[in-house]
């Protein structure tokens, strides 16, 4: 076993990369460690190519294993782990979304990406040393890659930029960004932040691309000194017949792009394409003058119908030499203009609010339901257990959204990385859980999708929660920044609002959320090998006017959150009670607290602070339950008065339930203001009767009088002190009771 051991002092830690222990057999494999932090990473090409597809096959796969943090988690009967968590697909897509562009997109052999999480220590956050080691282990692979690429994350505490904070600083900080790249361009940015300004936005990416200086400098070295030859995009030789077809494959291709280069004004440019559908015209009328002019150069019907998939890549260059040449769009707008906005709320009847974004044909419906606390989503991950999640929102992207078909399996991990996004964007302006104490879930519909249907669901989801009355701080809007460039980036311009043919290769998606202060969420993809700091710059300026725009569109709309509730919208009341007092709520097994919510239908959860939160859409029942619970943890004062029923019968008095499971004697001197002989001569089982308290014993014991709430007879002089009522204890016999045991037996 060679290994080699690389050090690296970096964001007051020190970084720490091996190869040679694991995995021989990956065709690149090293593992990155950061405090106690560990990952491998390991990468493998297929050998042969795959036919019939036009996409280069990448797989990222982040796997978090329970045993890195010492964990035995699951159900009673699986313990194993399954499928991956929301967390582990968000951080693959992170990955993925750094190392795709530098791949050719024309290979199709399958490469593989497989992280695996071999320890965590609970401060440093794997996905920095993710990054680090998947890069390395392509970079010394002999898969063609244009990398290496580093990661950093930074962070902002007291208005102090942090290097690699750890996750106790992210947690009381206002910034979490990842940067990807190198010193000179970035290829990916994610970022969570609390309403950063665009400057500071800017100074804390330029840091980002500073300290990757170091760790980029090192994988360069490591990939001069262990790395091998990078393989050639085709690996093995082809046959006579293979290579004749390869040849006619490449000459159709050819004289598609020369056709569509000398064509695309008619087609394209005559006049501003508005919609996907006039688009979608231009391309059938490009697509069958295409094959007509490929019959004339006798190109066979197997090589046409490969050269026509490429028509869409082709008119997308095409489309971005327009912008670049001559600042033209293909609908028209200016570089800095919005598409048409629309916006609507209070759509559905019967939801707790709802509200409709219109940007062009980009249309999403986000509806809100507000829960009980006790609905939270509960997060059982490598480096949290047991967390509660109070703000969910989830994107579903169906295939009529673009007109298609396809089979409905459940959400992707795109669909999962936009609804993240859209979350992670309202986030910082959701009001403090002890003024609204619910559970939020928004459900973002795309309905139409032409261009970031992700920040349509963020402005989907602020119009929704205000018409549910949620008391957003500030109203948050998104857009998608696109770009147009050529290969070696010394000509580009910035497109705001991007849709359909803008997004392809030397584009860019960086989409910016936030509210009229400042940044809230950013996430940025490109399909060039990476953004000059100019770019960055100008996409954030661009985000902001656009988002300026955006707000106060929807604020035509809506301009603040109800005032009230949906009438169908559960509300809940807030009890506070001794912590003590707890266990009598829940009572055995929680016996108690289940016959309370069987009783009442409401829904009930308990802090250990003795917070108790009371969920019901019946106020009537809510009442009650809140009277039921009061009535258990309620302090027994003198002078206060009750009604209850009769409990219990004994020759010297009668015990009355004044609150749920305390009871109060009435001595027989008490019942009336005449003598009785026997309690029961008066009173029997289960009879209500209202009893004022007369005494509270040094043991606790409640002394009650039925006689101190009825009329004194006329006539009926005072007691004298000789007279006095006997004192709980006072049988008639000895203190121990009429059966010589307690004083009182059984329920008090």
């Amino acid at each position: 076993m060679n290994i080699e051991t690389f050090n690296l002092p970096w964001g007051g830690r020190e970084l720490k990369i091996e190869f040679g222990r694991y995995a021989d057999q990956a065709h690149g494999a090293c593992t990155v460690q950061y405090g106690d932090t560990l990952v491998l990473a390991t990468v493998v090409r297929s050998e042969g190519m795959r036919d019939g597809i036009d996409y280069f096959p990448l797989m990222v796969d982040f796997e978090e294993k329970m045993y890195a943090a010492g964990k035995i988690k699951g159900s009673r009967f699986i313990k194993r782990e399954g499928r991956p968590t929301d967390e582990a697909i968000l951080s693959a897509r992170l990955v993925d979304r750094s190392i795709r562009p530098l791949f050719d997109e024309s290979v199709r052999n399958d490469v593989q990406v497989i992280i695996t999480i071999l320890s965590v220590d609970g401060e440093n956050d794997a996905d920095v040393p993710a990054l680090i080691a998947t890069s390395l282990a392509i970079s010394v692979s002999d898969i063609p890659w244009d990398g290496p690429i580093g990661g950093v994350r930074i962070g902002r505490k007291d208005d102090k930029l942090i290097v690699n904070p750890t996750n106790q600083e992210l947690a009381v900080g206002d910034l979490e960004l990842f940067v990807a790249g190198t010193p000179e361009r970035v290829m990916m940015i994610e970022a969570g932040a609390k309403e950063i300004p665009e400057d500071v936005m800017n100074e804390a990416i330029m840091l980002g691309q500073k300290e990757l200086t170091s760790i980029t400098e090192l994988m360069k070295k490591i990939q001069k000194k262990i790395g091998i030859a990078k393989v050639g995009k085709e690996t093995k030789v082809l046959s006579s017949a293979k290579q004749e077809e390869k040849e006619k494959t490449e000459q159709a291709a050819e004289l598609t792009k020369e056709f569509v280069h000398k064509n695309i004004n008619e087609f394209f440019f005559d006049a501003p394409k508005t919609s996907k559908a006039a688009r979608k015209e231009a391309f059938m009328k490009l697509a069958d003058a295409l094959t007509a002019y490929l019959e004339k150069k006798n190109v066979e019907e197997l090589y046409r119908n490969r050269a026509a998939k490429d028509i869409k890549k082709i008119v997308e260059v095409e489309v971005s030499k327009h912008l670049l040449e001559k600042g033209v769009r293909l609908d028209g707008r200016k570089l800095d203009e919005i598409r048409p906005l629309a916006s609507d709320v209070a759509l559905l009847p019967r939801t707790h609010g709802s509200g409709h974004f219109m940007r062009g044909e980009t249309q999403v419906l986000s509806v809100v339901t507000l829960g009980a606390p006790g609905d939270k989503q509960i997060l059982d991950t490598m480096e949290e257990d047991d967390t509660k999640k109070r703000y969910m929102h989830h994107y579903n992207f169906p295939p009529f959204s673009v007109g298609e078909v396809g089979v409905l399996r459940g959400p992707g991990r795109r669909d999962i990385g936009h609804g993240a996004l859209a979350e992670k964007a309202l986030m910082p302006v959701l009001p403090e859980e002890t003024a609204f104490p619910y559970t939020i879930r928004v459900v973002s519909e795309v309905m139409g999708s032409n261009g970031s249907s992700s920040m349509a669901s963020t402005c989907g989801s602020t119009l929704a929660l205000l018409d549910a009355g949620v008391p957003l701080t500030k109203p948050v809007a998104g857009i998608a920044i696109g770009l147009a460039s050529n290969d070696d980036m010394s000509d580009w311009k910035v497109l705001t609002d991007i849709q359909d043919l803008e997004d392809g290769r030397g584009g860019m998606d960086f989409k910016i959320a936030g509210t009229r202060d400042g940044i809230t969420a950013i996430q940025l993809d490109t399909k060039t090998h990476g953004l000059l700091p100019a770019i960055i710059k100008e996409a954030l300026t661009r985000g902001a006017k656009a988002r300026t725009e955006i707000l106060k569109a929807m604020e035509k709309t809506i301009a603040g959150p109800r005032a009230d509730l949906s009438p169908y919208a559960p509300r809940i009341e807030i009890v506070k009670i001794n912590p003590e007092k707890i266990r009598e709520v829940v009572g055995p097994g929680g016996k108690v607290i289940n016959k309370i919510i069987a009783d009442t239908g409401v829904s009930i959860d308990i802090e250990q602070d003795g917070t108790v939160f009371v969920t019901s859409d019946d106020a009537e029942q809510m009442k009650r339950a809140i009277k039921m619970i009061t009535d258990i943890v309620k302090e027994i004062e003198v002078g206060e008065t009750y009604e209850g029923p009769v409990v219990r019968i004994e020759d010297f008095g009668v015990f009355v339930q004044i609150l749920p499971n305390k009871d109060g004697m009435v001595h027989v001197s008490e019942i009336a203001w005449e003598r009785v002989e026997r309690p029961s001569d008066r009173l029997k089982l289960g009879d209500v009767v209202k009893v004022k308290v007369n005494e509270i014993d040094n043991l606790g014991r409640v002394n009650l009088s039925i006689k101190a709430l009825l009329p004194r007879p006329e006539g009926m002089p005072e007691y004298t002190p000789s007279e006095r009522p006997p004192r709980r204890d006072d049988r008639g016999g000895d203190r121990r009771g009429p059966r010589g045991g307690r004083p009182f037996g059984g329920r008090r």
